[in-house]
C-alpha cells in the first residue's frame, strides 16, 4: 500500500485508514511518517478529552503535519480540522486511522468532503504473507493480467494443504508473522476486545452472549446467501436486531456484504446479498475447525476457500488504493458466478472451485451474462490447480495464490 498512500498524501490535505482491529494500519503508517510528523493515539483517554473539549488547543498542540490514530473517538475534531485544511490547502497534513465505519465515515465525508482520501487496509494478503507484496496492479482476469500474474509469481502457486493452513490461521499481522502465536487464544482475545470495544462503541448491546451466537452464525455462514430471518431464528433475537447486528459487523470490517448483480434485462436474478468473513481464521476459530485437516476435509472447505479467494481479490483492490465494482451472479433457475468485477464496460466473471484439474464445464455459467449489459470479459476460475491453464477461449484456471 505505500506507493499509493504516498501519492495519495502528494494529493490531498487528510488521508483516513480504515480497517478492522490489529490489521497493522498505525505500524504501517508509522513506518511511512517522516520525523517532522507528530504521532497521537486517541486511546489515550487524557488525550481523547482534549479533543473533545478543546478541539482547537488539542490541534494547536498537535499541529500538522500529524498522524492521529483512532479518529472516531474524537469527531469534534473534524470541523477543526476542515478548518485547518481550508487555511492551508497543504497536502499530507493530516493522516487519521479508524476501526469503524459508520458514524466516523458520516462524520468525515460530510466535513472534510472533497479534501480526504479514504483507503481501506485489511489483513495480510497472502502474497503479503509469502513476502512476494510485489507492485502489481489489482487482480483482474484478463488475459494480459493473468500473463502479468503467471509472469511476476512463476514458482510461487501452493498446494491444497498450504492453502487451507493460510485459511486457518486467518491474515491478522500477528498470527501471520509469528509462528510460536497460539491461534485459538489469539483469536479468543481478539474475540473479546472487539466485543467489549468496538462492539459497546457502535451499539448498545445489551446481551453480548447473544451477539457471540449471532457472530459465530454469521461466520457459519460464510460464502451463503444471507437470509436475515434464519440468522434471527437461529439466534433467537428479532429480524430488526438481526439486521442491526449485522450492521454493527459492517461497520467494524468483520464482514463483507456482496451485492447481486441486477439488470433491466431479465427480471429473474435474485436480489439476496451474500455474506463474506473478512478473515479466515476468525471465521474458522468462531465454528471450531481445530486444525487445517480437519476443515479441508469438512463441510466448510468449499465456502472457506470462496471466502478466501473472495477475500484476496478483494485486497488486491484496495491495498492499492482501489475501490472494484463486485457483484455475485445468481437467478431464479439456480445458475450462479461466484464473482463478477465490472471494469471498462465489461462484467468478468470468477468462479472457485476446490479441485486441482481443470475442467471444460467449470466455465459453462459464465454464458448467462452474454444475454446482459455490459459484454461479457474474459473469466478466470479460481482453483487449486498448480499453474495457469486455458479452459475455453473466453476462461482461464488460475491457481488461487496467483490472486
Amino acid at each position: 500500500m505505500e506507493p499509493a498512500w504516498l501519492a495519495a498524501a502528494s494529493q490531498f490535505p487528510a488521508l483516513l485508514l480504515t480497517g478492522p482491529r490489529q490489521v497493522g494500519k498505525t505500524t504501517l503508517l508509522r513506518h511511512l511518517c517522516a520525523p517532522a510528523r507528530r504521532y497521537v493515539s486517541l486511546d489515550d483517554p487524557m488525550l481523547r478529552a482534549l479533543a473533545a473539549t478543546d478541539p482547537r488547543l488539542f490541534l494547536d498542540r498537535y499541529a500538522p503535519p500529524v498522524l492521529i490514530d483512532e479518529i472516531q473517538y474524537a469527531p469534534e475534531l473534524l470541523p477543526y480540522i476542515k478548518m485547518r485544511i481550508d487555511d492551508t490547502r497543504r497536502p499530507g497534513d493530516f493522516w487519521l486511522t479508524g476501526s469503524q465505519q459508520f458514524a466516523m465515515m458520516r462524520g468525515i465525508s460530510e466535513t472534510l468532503a472533497g479534501r480526504v482520501a479514504i483507503v481501506n487496509l485489511l489483513g495480510f494478503s497472502q502474497r503479503e504473507a509469502a513476502g512476494r507484496g510485489l507492485a502489481l496492479p489489482p487482480f483482474l482476469p484478463t488475459l494480459a493480467g493473468i500473463h502479468e500474474r503467471e509472469q511476476a509469481l512463476a514458482g510461487t502457486a501452493e498446494g491444497a494443504d498450504a492453502t487451507y493452513e493460510r485459511i486457518w490461521r486467518g491474515s491478522l499481522p500477528e498470527v501471520v508473522a509469528r509462528d510460536d502465536v497460539d491461534r485459538d487464544l489469539f483469536y479468543g482475545s481478539y474475540v473479546q476486545t472487539y466485543l467489549q470495544r468496538d462492539v459497546r462503541d457502535l451499539s448498545q448491546v445489551g446481551n453480548e452472549q447473544a451477539f457471540l451466537r449471532f457472530l459465530r452464525a454469521c461466520a457459519a455462514r460464510t460464502a451463503q446467501l444471507l437470509n436475515l430471518s434464519d440468522l434471527a431464528r437461529d439466534v433467537d433475537v428479532s429480524h430488526g436486531t438481526a439486521k442491526a447486528w449485522l450492521s454493527i459487523l459492517e461497520a467494524s470490517f468483520q464482514v463483507l456484504v456482496l451485492r447481486p448483480y441486477h439488470s433491466n434485462v431479465t427480471q429473474r436474478l435474485v436480489k439476496t446479498p451474500k455474506l463474506y468473513f473478512l478473515d479466515t481464521g476468525l471465521a474458522s476459530y468462531l465454528t471450531e475447525w481445530s486444525t487445517p485437516a480437519t476443515l479441508a476435509a469438512g463441510a466448510m472447505a468449499g465456502p472457506m476457500l470462496e471466502t478466501h479467494a473472495v477475500v484476496e481479490v478483494l485486497k488486491s483492490w484496495w491495498h492499492v488504493g482501489r475501490q472494484p465494482r463486485l457483484y455475485f451472479y445468481r437467478d431464479r433457475d439456480g445458475r450462479e458466478i461466484d464473482l463478477l468485477i465490472e471494469q471498462d464496460g465489461l462484467l468478468h466473471p470468477i468462479e472457485v472451485k476446490r479441485a486441482a484439474t481443470p475442467r471444460p464445464d467449470w466455465s459453462k455459467a459464465f454464458a448467462v451474462l452474454d444475454a446482459l449489459a455490459p459484454a461479457r470479459g474474459h473469466g478466470a476460475v479460481l482453483c487449486l490447480a498448480p499453474t495457469v491453464t486455458p479452459i475455453d477461449r473466453q476462461a482461464t484456471a488460475v491457481p488461487v495464490g496467483l490472486v
